[in-house]
């Protein structure tokens, strides 16, 4: 991760909103725009929350760029880059105030899964499913709208603890889907 400051600061990040370093966001290349995730800083395990709202970082080796207080959260702005894990939370759970800030959930009290597959042809994803039900396990495909269409996510359910869905990521990523993540939802 690196993170990005007063340089951009008011300007128009790539869903439109104004770039506030003050704030709990973060320019992801990929995932859709308002997709909160929690952020840890492998060095330190300090953890944050924060939202897509841009596109970003161009820098090989790097895959989110985080606000400058999310950077402070995490104890990586004097460094400029840490080594992180991201783990999507669930979009349906984030509550906007009537001052206009975003209220997260609280990581702990959530139902894990494991992201092995997206595709844009609901077909690809089925048989993905298919092959990890015949496995014995418990899948779902979510649906998402992307900028060309929708996008079918294959996830297989790893339980209501985060230190468990971690291992069941790396038991995942072993078995060859190197791009697994976890995401957190009810």
């Amino acid at each position: 991760a690196s993170w990005y400051g007063k340089d951009f600061h008011g300007k128009r990040t790539s869903n439109g909103e104004r770039y506030n370093m003050h704030e709990m966001t973060a320019a992801h290349k990929t995932l859709p725009m308002h997709t909160v995730l929690l952020v840890t800083n492998q060095k330190n395990g300090r953890q944050t929350v924060v939202r897509v709202n841009d596109r970003g970082p161009f820098i090989r080796g790097r895959i989110i760029d985080l606000s400058y207080k999310a950077a402070q959260e995490i104890g990586m702005a004097d460094t400029g880059i840490a080594r992180v894990t991201i783990q999507a939370i669930s979009k349906n759970k984030i509550i906007k105030s009537k001052n206009g800030k975003f209220l997260y959930p609280n990581i702990k009290n959530e139902t894990f899964y494991v992201q092995i597959g997206a595709f844009s042809n609901k077909d690809n994803a089925t048989r993905l499913e298919k092959r990890f039900i015949a496995a014995g396990h418990q899948t779902r495909i979510v649906p998402s709208k992307a900028a060309k269409g929708t996008l079918y996510s294959v996830h297989i359910y790893a339980g209501k603890s985060l230190r468990k869905a971690k291992v069941y990521e790396r038991e995942i990523v072993k078995y060859g889907y190197h791009d697994a993540f976890i995401v957190a939802d009810s």
